[in-house]
């Protein structure tokens, strides 16, 4: 990067939203880390690293980026709040100055299902799709992911910017997300949201993609996960969230202007 930049990234207290934050900030950015510490209930089939993780608040990533020479600040907030987005773009502006990056990275998950399934595939608890885990996964996933990216348009058009850049996390396909299936319709909400975006802000300089890791090691993976990456042709790594952290950053480059609209599948 060639110029001072400042950038949002969601659920940043762990996992990829934390290695993002730390690739943006060793390349110069100024970094505001959100995140909502969640307390997971106990569940046989999730590793206990990974309800750690998301118990967790930022300070330790605001810690590392700092010790690093570089700039960070956190701020706890709920992205199903719709007051949420103003708020956040406010601090950022106030602490490091208008925001030109925006990673929508958080996400609401709840594994559940249709079907009568009690666990997935990898021994994880399944609950029946209801109003609840329909709101817990879209309010953030979709609706908190299109504020966030209209409040960064209106900022970014108030003050005539001509650069900047969105990146968006997605899973799932074109065939849903079975055992997820709530989380695969959001998602494909947000993939559609950011690539409106790619087209209609690009006369202003904007950049929008998501990217789809494959299978990310932040905690989640146990052995029975290995196991069924193994044995699945079409998942070919377990990736570490530093791997995956490097292609949005590359992405929110002055490298990656000419790449917009996509979404990018990393295998």
């Amino acid at each position: 990067m060639t110029a001072r930049h400042t950038a949002i990234v969601t659920g940043a207290n762990h996992g990829i939203g934390a290695a993002t934050a730390t690739a943006l900030a060793r390349r110069g950015c100024a970094v505001l880390c959100t995140f909502l510490r969640v307390d997971d209930p106990d569940d046989p089939g999730t590793a206990p690293a990974y309800r750690d993780n998301r118990a967790r608040d930022a300070t330790a990533v605001v810690d590392r980026i700092r010790e690093g020479g570089g700039t960070a600040a956190a701020v706890e907030a709920d992205l199903s709040d719709p007051a949420t987005a103003a708020l956040l773009f406010d601090t950022a502006e106030e602490q490091l100055g208008p925001v030109d990056i925006l990673v929508n990275n958080a996400t609401g998950w709840v594994a559940d299902t249709f079907a009568p399934a009690r666990t997935d595939r990898v021994g994880r608890s399944l609950q029946p799709v209801s109003a609840a885990t329909w709101s817990r996964q879209f309010t953030v996933d979709a609706m908190g992911a299109a504020l966030m990216i209209s409040e960064f348009a209106r900022r970014h058009l108030t003050r005539q910017a001509s650069w900047g850049r969105i990146i968006g996390l997605t899973s799932g396909g074109d065939l849903g997300f079975p055992e997820e299936v709530s989380y695969g319709a959001a998602k494909a909400a947000q993939v559609n949201y950011t690539m409106s975006a790619a087209f209609e802000l690009a006369p202003f300089g904007v950049t929008a993609n998501m990217v789809h890791p494959p299978v990310t090691d932040t905690g989640w993976v146990t052995d029975a996960v290995r196991e069924h990456v193994t044995g699945n042709p079409a998942l070919i790594h377990i990736a570490s969230p530093d791997e995956v952290a490097e292609v949005i950053a590359y992405l929110a480059s002055d490298a990656a202007a000419l790449i917009t609209a996509n979404v990018i599948t990393l295998r």
